[in-house]
């Protein structure tokens, strides 16, 4: 697909977020779009089910299938597996950075933070389907630097329960900050506070 299709889709499949991770979903991307979802086993998303934008608001719900051998069951505890809380919430995160690259923001994706984290319940092995349904309250592109944010209020349900809600997640996409020459030392291969 080409990247205006990209940005024309409302859902994509487990594949095609594959691909995203990989950056190879499409090939003639504009000057400056550095945005990737993390490979896995960091990759917190099978599959997107709605992306949908109104001026400054927007809607993310996606999916992700519980895997009976998923790795943090393996450590997360010995005797008592439950998927870390954290894990969920770099979910929105990731989502939040996707929908930003969708709506044509260029850079690199950067978790910002968030207002309010609630956990009333958890996941195991044998569940079956994590869903995340974002409101996305602000998205602001700001021309002079080139960055974008997105500010969003997450429902993460597990096989159709509310367990974690997730108030004011917020990232940002940043021009320059991408590291690909890594393991090499070069302009961004060490971090530290972002420019304002």
């Amino acid at each position: 697909m080409t990247y205006d299709e990209f940005r024309a889709r409302s859902s994509f499949s487990h594949e095609e977020v594959l691909a995203l991770a990989h950056g190879s979903l499409f090939d003639d991307a504009p000057a400056g779009y550095n945005a990737r979802l993390p490979l896995p086993p960091m990759l917190m998303v099978d599959r997107i089910d709605e992306f949908s934008a109104r001026r400054a608001r927007g809607r993310i719900v996606a999916e992700r299938d519980v895997r009976l051998d998923d790795w943090f069951f393996q450590c997360h505890f010995l005797g008592d597996p439950v998927q870390p809380g954290c894990l969920g919430v770099d979910a929105v995160w990731q989502l939040l950075g996707l929908y930003c690259a969708w709506r044509g923001a260029l850079g690199s994706g950067r978790a910002l933070g968030c207002g309010e984290v609630e956990f009333a319940g958890q996941i195991r092995p044998h569940d079956r389907v994590v869903r995340y349904e974002i409101d996305v309250v602000r998205y602001q592109d700001l021309p002079a630097s080139g960055s974008a944010v997105a500010i969003g209020d997450a429902i993460v349900r597990i096989d159709g329960e509310p367990i974690y809600e997730i108030k004011r997640a917020k990232v940002g996409v940043f021009r320059d900050i991408d590291y690909g020459d890594y393991p090499l030392r070069s302009r961004n291969s060490r971090g530290g506070r972002m420019g304002e």
